[in-house]
């Protein structure tokens, strides 16, 4: 592992703690002494997205992060609860057979979790997810919101 301080390529383990879904090491470079944290996430197979246009792409756990944390923007919602979606979705994700699933598969996950937690939110993550072309869309989605 490479020292994020003085990039030095040789690192010895600390700690070590495995997680449900994670390892983490604590590592100090042998070099500088530095410490720094690693987690290391078991991925047996790659999941394939397909958009809705037809196109195909890697799953990204960071891009379905990115719209999860967008949506939460100055929300107050904990970010362990955030995690928790997350995780969630990793874990229903890996049980499948099926290694290519859609998009809209990921989206009605993500917006079911959302809508247990904050309705903004859910209702920011759906404008975009569903995307929402004027206020007369929003209108519909905040009516089967209940709010």
């Amino acid at each position: 592992m490479i020292c994020p301080f003085c990039k030095n390529p040789e690192s010895k383990v600390t700690n070590k703690r495995d997680g449900r879904e994670f390892i983490r090491r604590r590592r100090e470079c042998v070099k500088c002494s530095s410490r720094f944290t690693t987690y290391e996430r078991f991925d047996p197979k790659r999941i394939t997205v397909i958009k809705k246009d037809g196109r195909r792409q890697v799953f990204s756990r960071e891009k379905v992060l990115s719209g999860i944390l967008r949506a939460c923007e100055k929300r107050p919602i904990p970010s362990v609860k955030i995690d928790k979606v997350i995780e969630e979705l990793d874990i229903r994700l890996s049980k499948r057979r099926n290694r290519e699933i859609s998009s809209d598969y990921i989206g009605d996950f993500i917006m079911k979790s959302l809508k247990k937690l904050d309705k903004v939110a859910y209702v920011r993550f759906a404008s975009v997810y569903k995307d929402f072309k004027d206020l007369g869309d929003f209108k519909e989605e905040l009516s089967r919101v209940n709010v």
